[in-house]
């Protein structure tokens, strides 16, 4: 059986980037709700304000955006006073594949989609497929009490807030691209548990490339985390509640802290990683390296490799930072429980003109390149 497959024109959507196109979206995406069909957005540009995704509706677009621009099927905010572009509260079952979300930095706290749930009820399972949100107040993806979900081969970038919020749990979460967002890459503040990190880029963003706060069971694998403001990896409690069982390996963590990033109140987050109050941690088989900012600018950073205070039941063991940092490799703070082991996380200092890096920044900052 062929899946019933809707078009927005029909409904009198026009992507000309001026026509305001809610109404004739928000029309198709009803009228698809009953018979659980697909809404499809061709190329252009539409303008829009807040639109709500019924459940098990699916509205897809055709992938044509870059790095730097989007393309194909745009939805751009045109209205400030909005929560947010796409609305998926209660939309459960549903997808979003192949749309660019561009949200011209328009009003305050305005997010690309947005779950926002007073409480948990049943699994979600929403599914936010080759997304381009980007430029939105707020965060590009924030998800408020979701349960089950998953993001992938999405680009959420400068957005003011985080690339990726989260309040839940059950998520997967894989081959995205979170970028110069205003605060984390991925961010976790309230109760967050059972979330795997798998093949992410997580760049350029100011306050951390991962923040987990007081979350639990966390698979953290084959991340690429380069030039955040503080670690590229931070773990910490959230009030009383530690951090628990999180395996975290085979990342590459890059150039964390940058200094004028770098936040003011926290004086050992030009880090790597920090492991703050943790409990069943294990990070292993890590490589962390410093470094400058492209084109060989900037400072280097972080001053510190691997940051950790008051853990219980860790292990800490076999990461490499060749190059790892400008000040100590391992900064261990104390106040440990039983059960952590801390040895054999090889390198050396950051002395420029003595690492790999030194021949890549030299290659960058050529003119013929």
């Amino acid at each position: 059986m062929t899946k019933r497959m809707i078009d927005v024109r029909d409904f009198g959507a026009v992507g000309d980037g001026r026509s305001d196109a809610t109404a004739a979206i928000q029309q198709a995406l009803d009228a698809a709700a009953a018979p659980q069909a697909a809404v499809y957005v061709p190329g252009g540009v539409y303008a829009c304000s807040m639109l709500r995704v019924p459940p098990r509706v699916e509205l897809r677009g055709d992938v044509g955006w870059s790095y730097r621009d989007p393309g194909g099927s745009v939805l751009r905010l045109a209205d400030a006073g909005a929560s947010c572009l796409l609305n998926l509260t209660g939309a459960v079952g549903a997808t979003v594949t192949g749309l660019s979300l561009e949200g011209g930095e328009l009003g305050a706290e305005v997010h690309g989609i947005l779950v926002d749930k007073s409480d948990y009820g049943q699994e979600d399972t929403i599914r936010i497929e080759r997304c381009r949100i980007a430029r939105f107040s707020g965060d590009g993806i924030r998800l408020r009490r979701i349960f089950a979900f998953f993001v992938r081969q999405c680009m959420s970038i400068h957005n003011r807030g985080d690339g990726l919020w989260m309040r839940g749990w059950d998520a997967l979460i894989a081959d995205n691209c979170f970028s110069g967002n205003g605060k984390c890459g991925f961010g976790a503040y309230e109760e967050n548990a059972s979330v795997t990190l798998t093949g992410n880029r997580i760049e350029w963003n100011r306050t951390a490339g991962i923040l987990i706060q007081g979350g639990t069971h966390y698979n953290i694998t084959g991340n690429y985390i380069d030039r955040s403001g503080g670690p590229g990896l931070w773990i910490r409690p959230r009030g009383a509640i530690a951090p628990t069982v999180v395996a975290a390996t085979g990342n590459l963590i890059y150039r964390s802290g940058k200094p004028e990033w770098c936040p003011a109140d926290e004086p050992h987050a030009s880090s790597q990683v920090f492991f703050d109050g943790a409990r069943g941690l294990t990070f292993c088989g890590n490589t962390l390296n410093a470094g400058l900012d492209d084109y060989a600018r900037g400072q280097v950073s972080p001053r510190y490799g691997i940051v950790c205070r008051g853990l219980q039941s860790c292990v800490i063991k076999d990461n490499v930072l060749h190059g790892g940092a400008t000040g100590s490799l391992v900064e261990d703070l104390g106040g440990h429980g039983e059960g952590v082991v801390l040895r054999d996380n090889v390198g050396s200092r950051f002395i420029p003109g003595q690492t790999p890096l030194a021949s890549l920044n030299a290659v960058l900052a050529d003119p013929a390149w």
